[in-house]
């Protein structure tokens, strides 16, 4: 047996929950599938070998999309009793979207572990993602042309903001775990596990892209070594963010007001490196247009334009409305739209009247 297909060892999941320990309490996101299921039993073993651990608290969801569902949470609830953990059972109730169903339901699973965790008084969630996750998401966002923080990956922690307004965090442990370990240590012990056959739908295209994965590693390009460019090119990201807080903090120093506005001196901007000024610029839109992050393509072809431009412009994006002078480049608020301005105006005058 390869060192790919051995169970995770004791001193290895001690590792791999390192830094949790102290912590007052964890939500496990557990659906019944073998990674998730792996995470409940190496979490609650060990918890069991420390003499102080956090208190855990296993979460299924169950999103109402397959009769399957209640019975793979029944059967959490089962071995979370065993070993010891409480289990709840959340359900996604309302109408479910038509199309973008994968990702609503990934937002409705974090909205309402985020709930669980802080009903509990805890701050933590802890997720089973794992080696082959990452690999596929690298893969994912590189098919839809996403920049250096894109391919950079799944973070191992990261803050996920609940709808009572309170910090939680998330976490993956597992992130450097091949599926295969998690598959044979449950295996070793005998456990059972369920699968999710959308899992296996070629109308998404995780799994389409899952499918492929067998192939690229026929060519070198594995899971391992997909992990491996995701965490190169977070080192990166990290130098990269390092230089726009640098430049930030030259160019336009304190506090950014809400609404703006924002100001930079043209030259120096235009001196910046080309990513370090992309997302500098990128930053005073978002918090100014207050649309959130800005589309990678757009804020590129809006940079792209104002680097090009021999005298004055004004664009608008996500809100903001930017201008470019000789010896200064302004965000600050889009006036309201025309067209908005216009259908308001229209309706307003149209009060009262008769139609046929």
């Amino acid at each position: 047996m390869s060192t790919a297909d051995q169970a995770v060892r004791d001193d290895e999941a001690n590792a791999l929950f390192s830094g949790l320990e102290n912590l007052r309490g964890l939500v496990l996101a557990v659906s019944g599938g073998p990674d998730s299921t792996a995470l409940l039993v190496l979490a609650a073993r060990w918890a069991s070998r420390r003499k102080r651990a956090p208190k855990l608290l296993a979460v299924t969801v169950d999103h109402g999309l397959r009769p399957e569902a209640g019975r793979e949470a029944a059967a959490v609830g089962r071995l979370a009793r065993r070993l010891g953990v409480p289990h709840r059972t959340l359900r996604w109730r309302g109408d479910k979207p038509k199309t973008g169903l994968q990702e609503a339901a990934r937002g409705a699973r974090y909205r309402l572990l985020a709930q669980a965790a802080v009903r509990a008084g805890y701050r933590h969630i802890v997720t089973a993602h794992t080696l082959d996750d990452q690999a596929e998401t690298v893969l994912f966002r590189l098919a839809r042309g996403s920049g250096l923080t894109g391919l950079a990956g799944m973070a191992e922690a990261l803050p996920v903001p609940s709808e009572t307004g309170s910090g939680v965090f998330l976490v993956r442990p597992l992130l450097r775990v091949p599926k295969a370990r998690l598959i044979a240590t449950l295996n070793a012990s005998g456990i059972p596990y369920s699968e999710d056959p959308t899992n296996r739908d070629p109308r998404f295209t995780r799994a389409r892209l899952r499918a492929l994965m067998p192939a690229l590693a026929r060519e070198g390009l594995d899971a391992r070594g997909l992990s491996r460019l995701a965490l190169r090119l977070r080192r990166a990201e990290s130098t990269v963010e390092f230089a726009v807080d640098a430049a930030r903090a030259a160019l336009v120093p304190g506090r950014w007001r809400e609404r703006g506005p924002i100001t930079f001196p043209t030259k120096r901007f235009a001196e910046l490196p080309a990513e370090v000024g992309l997302r500098l610029l990128g930053r005073a839109i978002a918090q100014v247009g207050g649309e959130g992050p800005v589309e990678l393509a757009k804020l590129e072809a809006l940079y792209d334009a104002l680097r090009q431009a021999r005298l004055r412009l004004r664009r608008t994006l996500a809100g903001a409305l930017i201008t470019l002078g000789n010896d200064r480049l302004t965000v600050e608020p889009a006036p309201a739209r025309r067209a908005a301005a216009k259908r308001c105006a229209s309706a307003a005058a149209g009060k009262g009247r008769f139609t046929k």
